[in-house]
């Protein structure tokens, strides 16, 4: 079956969305003595279409395919082509005329492309420093310094019954400590319907994830016990019980890969931006076009 150009294309996209072409090949099996000459090889990057001369490969759809959202990326192969095509020559045909008119030179598009420039050469560099810095092996040492080696994060279990007033919540500990049924009392009382559907419970949570003077309260409590004190926080008075403690097991590297890479990520362009600055001289200026010294200002002198 001999593919033609468009049949080429499909194929290259169905080989995959970044349409790149496999890493290896096989070698072709030798061909025999009186064999007809073979074909010659397809081109790997075709031409595909010219506007005014200016040529589009297919080097340019499978950049333009890499950009789409997974969900387009689901067309047919024939129907994205021809779409992706299409945007690339009306793009060339937008240009052309921009440019027959003059509107590269006016100031503001002058500076959006300059910006534009700026920041494909500013994503450029950081993209070629960060990415041999973000390995997978990089990912699992982060694994065991961060995770693997440290002790999970200590965890309690807790119910709350959160009211308006100091004096209601003090009135709802009167009534814990002479029997009422602390679930009873959050589904009847308390202003967190949320909690107080089941009962008041909150379950699980590390320190971090409640307000301050909540966690104070709560983890400085041994399980199986009520707050005797009410507890205030901006949402209003917190009556407490404390159900269980425990340490928070590791989570698999699988689990927390992603969030460990966004933070190598984050870190090494950190990093490489500052190294950056090292390497030049900054001058800032007030608001009266003066140099403002980088030098921290002197204390004055006691008297």
């Amino acid at each position: 079956m001999r593919l033609t150009r468009p049949a080429l294309f499909c194929a290259a996209l169905i080989s995959g969305t970044t349409l790149a072409a496999p890493a290896f090949a096989a070698p072709a099996p030798a061909a025999p003595a009186n064999a007809a000459p073979a074909a010659a090889p397809a081109d790997a990057n075709p031409l595909i279409a010219s506007v005014n001369g200016q040529k589009i490969y297919l080097d340019d759809v499978k950049h333009a395919a890499a950009s789409l959202p997974p969900q387009a990326r689901q067309l047919p192969p024939n129907t994205l082509v021809n779409i992706l095509l299409n945007q690339l020559v009306s793009q060339k045909a937008i240009q052309i005329d921009a440019l027959k008119e003059g509107l590269d030179k006016k100031p503001d598009v002058k500076a959006q492309m300059q910006d534009a420039a700026d920041n494909a050469l500013q994503n450029a560099y950081l993209q070629e420093k960060v990415a041999p810095l973000v390995t997978e092996d990089a990912i699992k040492e982060a694994y065991q310094a961060n995770y693997a080696s440290k002790k999970g994060e200590q965890e309690i279990h807790a119910r709350h019954i959160l009211v308006a007033d100091e004096a209601t919540a003090k009135d709802v500990i009167k009534q814990l400590d002479k029997g009422a049924k602390f679930e009873d009392l959050a589904k009847k009382l308390s202003t967190d319907k949320g909690s107080g559907a089941s009962g008041g419970d909150l379950g699980w949570f590390k320190k971090d994830d409640m307000l301050p003077e909540f966690s104070k309260a709560a983890f400085a409590m041994k399980p199986g016990t009520i707050s005797q004190t009410p507890v205030k926080t901006q949402y209003g008075w917190h009556v407490i019980q404390v159900l269980a403690s425990r340490e928070a097991p590791v989570p698999p590297l699988d689990q927390v890969h992603d969030e460990i890479r966004q933070q190598l990520i984050r870190d090494n362009v950190r990093k490489i931006v500052e190294d950056a600055q090292k390497k030049v001289k900054i001058v800032r200026y007030d608001a009266q076009g003066k140099p403002i010294s980088d030098a921290p200002v002197a204390a004055p002198a006691k008297k």
